[in-house]
């Protein structure tokens, strides 16, 4: 059928095929590489200083005598959205040495609107110099956010008091 000429030979196979097996690794190489997010430290509102970074502790509520919550307490800090983001990273870290503090942690995203979305709602206890980040979380089609906001403590739980932390957040974008 073949004539011995235009057979080919074992050496030439051996040649080709090592080529054809490195393409799809050329493919990976050549190929435009995903965007990785470029994410920002958004600036606390009201903040004293330059820093992203919030430490506070877990204060009580100024309660009058008949029981009413009264004045403020410091548990909302507030972070300034300053442009559109894609999505939305929260990160708190314990610094409190007791290892039975719990923190109870709300995270929400605050629309030009008027209103918000809850994104985190629960109670931690890890230990000190540890913690989380919280996401990333979305944008919300059709609502422009205006700020991120970060609630530790809470009058339901007063065992929560005095316990320090760090927070902070990032708008990401791409």
């Amino acid at each position: 059928m073949f004539a011995a000429a235009s057979r080919p030979s074992l050496a030439r196979i051996l040649t080709i095929v090592p080529a054809f097996l490195a393409l799809p690794v050329l493919a990976a190489l050549v190929a435009p590489a995903r965007a990785v997010p470029l994410c920002t430290f958004l600036m606390p509102i009201g903040a004293k200083g330059d820093s992203a970074i919030v430490n506070k502790s877990v204060g009580a509520p100024k309660v009058t005598p008949y029981g009413l919550l009264l004045g403020r307490t410091n548990w909302n800090t507030d972070f300034a959205v300053n442009q559109p983001f894609s999505s939305y990273k929260f990160f708190f870290t314990a610094n409190s040495s007791d290892p039975n503090a719990k923190y109870p942690i709300q995270a929400f995203m605050k629309f030009t609107d008027g209103t918000s979305l809850q994104v985190v709602n629960e109670v931690m206890n890890p230990p000190m110099g540890t913690g989380r980040m919280f996401g990333p979380f979305q944008a919300v089609p059709g609502k422009q956010a205006s700020q991120m906001n970060f609630k530790v403590g809470a009058s339901a739980d007063p065992g929560a008091l005095g316990f320090s932390y760090r927070i902070s957040v990032q708008g990401c974008t791409g």
